[in-house]
């Protein structure tokens, strides 16, 4: 009986463990269907247009895996931790051809290793018609609208309205302008275009779609220089009389006494590859504003990879916002014959290979070229601006030709607050070789006040910075304290009052000279080699170029930095840094 019930006992067990292995058995072999995706269907833009490839995924066993092939080679993937569910989204910038398809296959395995079905996700690359050009020559007269659906090709002179004789406007003309909207400049025939006293041009872009100036060139061989640029003539005081002439004798007359005229708008417009020679060693800047009035909007404007200087006032009263001179080869910002506005927010950046024989500068200023004492007096006001020369460092190469961050000269009574100037040989230099700009820095007149200069050291190499003359031309050095003459010219000291131009700068409230860049909180990446430079500055540095308020100005805004940037790009999405790779023409 006894040995009945041991038995039984070891068949009780064997029972009860062969049952908890069953039940085992069972869970591990429980079955769980395939992971399913389905896509987001058939996508469609143009080349450059942002799609989204989405894919919706069910895994009742926990996904473990998505694998992302773009027309069968690697695009994205990614790991996860077991969700039974997943919404993919994946940004595709279009690329291609007109007319082909890109294709997308998701595939997921879930933590059973399971794989699904291929899932494919076409993208057909939408054709962009091509623009028709349109040839514009001669004279606009009346209300004439260019469109966004069309490019337009100036040939020889286009003037909007007509003035060919000195003080005798024979047409007038409105010209608008849509935004988005592309003008290319005729090679052969110097296309320019020139709006005439008494007209009005009325170029008003977006942020999202500029209206662009540019050279008629195929991408990759477009040149400064490939056509004449934008010229605005009007009616406003200079000190050179009622009916001057521009320089080239292309009939750009302009004066006058009114001061508040209207030439229309320049807002969110490029203007790229401009500046060709009129006649030998005469030619046209990006932009020529010729005694235009301060009824005038200049604003969000690009002037880049011009010939000649890339702003120019002759006179006028006209103000500026948010304008760019990028990489051109004479002077950045150039005033002359009385020019009274105020620019605030602007940015003068160069490249080391593209310099002027007659010296490259980021302001050059004067009351006229005699250096007179005609009024009105060159006397606009610059705030917030950035003047980043060539060299970001020792190895940087620096063309010869480049001088100064601001050549103040010819009687100018410039005043320039709030001002960070970086990269050039020198950084101030008040010029009184011709007319009085020293005593008018010393009466007050001229005026350089928050304005920090920084990295201008000189040093040898390939770049030379003037080489041994360092003495003589007064390069390598923050403030000029001795006139830039030949290099056989014996040194001619500066003295403001008694004081040396370093002296009376340095005595100035919120004037400084620094060795580096280091601490001011510019970005390593301010000199890009390629792509948009970063502009924006960061908080901390020890000479950090965001501090306390500084004074606000009449007819400025308020701002509590030094240069054209402090968090915010202002040229995002407008500006283009990079423009011989943009296609113009499609």
């Amino acid at each position: 009986m006894k040995k009945l019930q041991i038995n039984m006992f070891k068949l009780l067990s064997i029972l009860a463990i062969f049952s908890v292995t069953l039940t085992a058995c069972q869970k591990e072999e429980e079955v769980f269907p395939a992971p399913s995706v389905s896509s987001s269907g058939t996508l469609a833009g143009i080349i450059g247009a942002t799609v989204q490839v989405k894919a919706t995924i069910n895994a009742p066993a926990g996904i473990k895996s998505i694998t992302v092939l773009k027309n069968g080679a690697a695009f994205d993937s990614k790991v996860l931790t077991g969700e039974k569910t997943f919404e993919y989204v994946k940004d595709y910038v279009i690329e291609g051809s007109a007319g082909s398809t890109v294709n997308f296959t998701v595939q997921v395995t879930d933590v059973k290793n399971q794989v699904s079905s291929l899932v494919a996700i076409p993208v057909t690359v939408s054709a962009i018609p091509p623009k028709s050009i349109v040839d514009v020559e001669g004279v606009i007269e009346g209300n004439v609208t260019w469109t966004a659906n069309k490019i337009y090709r100036l040939k020889g002179f286009v003037r909007v309205g007509e003035e060919l004789v000195a003080g005798t406007v024979t047409k007038t003309g409105n010209l608008t302008i849509e935004a988005g909207t592309t003008i290319i400049g005729d090679i052969a025939t110097k296309g320019t275009l020139v709006v005439h006293r008494g007209s009005k041009i009325n170029a008003i872009g977006t942020a999202t779609a500029p209206i662009v100036f540019t050279s008629g060139q195929a991408v990759g061989t477009r040149n400064p220089g490939d056509w004449g640029g934008v010229v605005i003539c009007g009616k406003a005081t200079n000190n050179q009389g009622a009916n001057v002439e521009l320089e080239g004798a292309y009939k750009g007359f302009h004066g006058g006494t009114t001061d508040n005229d209207n030439s229309g708008t320049l807002k969110y417009v490029r203007i790229e590859y401009a500046g060709v020679p009129i006649i030998p060693n005469a030619e046209i800047n990006t932009l020529t504003m010729g005694s235009v009035g301060s009824g005038t909007v200049i604003e969000y404007v690009q002037a880049s990879y011009g010939l000649d200087d890339s702003f120019e006032w002759f006179g006028g009263t006209v103000n500026g916002k948010y304008l760019i001179a990028y990489k051109g080869t004479d002077d950045d910002f150039d005033c002359d014959f009385g020019w009274t506005g105020t620019v605030q927010f602007a940015l003068g950046y160069r490249d080391g290979n593209l310099a002027d024989g007659s010296g490259s500068n980021g302001f050059e200023v004067d009351n006229d070229g005699n250096g007179s004492a005609k009024a009105p007096f060159t006397a606009p006001i610059f705030a917030n601006v950035s003047i980043i020369g060539p060299r970001a460092n020792n190895t940087s190469f620096v063309d010869l030709n480049f001088q100064n961050g601001a050549q103040l000269r010819r009687n100018t009574k410039i005043k320039i607050y709030n001002t960070f100037m970086t990269g050039y040989p020198t950084g101030l230099y008040i010029d009184s070789q011709r007319g009085d700009a020293k005593g008018n820095a010393l009466s007050g007149d001229l005026v350089t006040k928050n304005m920090v200069i920084a990295g201008t050291a000189s040093h040898g190499g390939t770049t030379g910075f003037g080489g041994g003359n360092t003495n003589i031309y007064g390069l390598g050095v923050a403030v000029s304290d001795v006139e830039q003459l030949a290099k056989s010219a014996t040194s001619v000291s500066i003295l403001i009052g008694t004081e040396t131009p370093t002296n009376w700068f340095k005595g100035i409230a919120g004037n400084k000279i620094l060795a580096s860049t280091a601490n001011t909180g510019i970005s390593s990446n301010l000199w890009a080699l390629s792509g948009r430079p970063t502009f924006t500055v960061a908080v901390g540095g020890t000479e950090s170029l965001i501090g306390t308020a500084l004074p606000t100005l009449t007819g400025t805004t308020a701002t509590d930095y030094v240069g054209a940037f402090k968090d915010t790009d202002w040229t995002a999405t407008w500006a283009e840094f990079a423009p011989n790779t943009v296609l113009y023409l499609k």
